[in-house]
């Protein structure tokens, strides 16, 4: 599968446990951290109904990442989301993160490597900052399987700068693959 086209369209960051970041210019990714000045950054998991139930979890949730493309099919239904306002640190094109293997690698820019662990599961808080718009991220398909698509999270393997332009390539896991589920 190639990727030849995906970049990077934005990046952000917030150092407080909001719904939204703020776009920047840049983030660094951390290796075995995230994003640093984020509040997802650490070793143990940070997302705090995680640190209610085990402060003690490995963070398998340091970068979330959502394709710009999701926003573009919301956005022909009425609902208006730019990149960050759904807590994503990179906003990406060019590539349906939702399809990728669990342990695939993207790389990003010269330097960057994140791990994907999962799919992010979206929470009641996107239903109150849009009404319906809870039901395009989370629904059972016709087979009755239960689609998330409010993007993905990762770890750090190798950390580096993340700019908007910047290329993204993916290195697949040995087969067989395992199908992203929640993390």
């Amino acid at each position: 599968m190639s990727h030849s086209d995906a970049v990077v369209v934005a990046v952000a960051l917030d150092d407080k446990h909001a719904f939204s970041k703020r776009s920047q210019s840049s983030i660094r990714l951390l290796e075995g951290l995230g994003v640093e000045g984020d509040a997802h950054c650490g070793e143990k998991v940070k997302h705090r109904s995680r640190v209610r139930a085990n402060p003690n979890q490995p963070n398998l949730r340091q970068v979330h990442l959502i394709h710009q493309e999701l926003f573009d099919e919301v956005a022909a239904k009425g609902f208006s989301v730019q990149a960050g306002d759904m807590g994503e640190n990179i906003t990406t094109s060019g590539i349906d993160l939702l399809v990728l293997p669990t342990g695939a690698i993207l790389q990003i820019g010269e330097e960057a490597e994140v791990e994907i662990t999962g799919l992010r599961n979206p929470c009641a808080q996107i239903e109150s900052w849009q009404k319906g718009l809870l039901a395009e991220m989370v629904y059972k398909d016709d087979a009755g399987n239960l689609v998330r698509k409010a993007g993905i999270m990762g770890v750090v393997l190798k950390g580096g700068e993340v700019r908007p332009g910047e290329s993204i390539v993916v290195r697949y896991p040995e087969k067989p693959w395992r199908s992203l589920e929640r993390v």
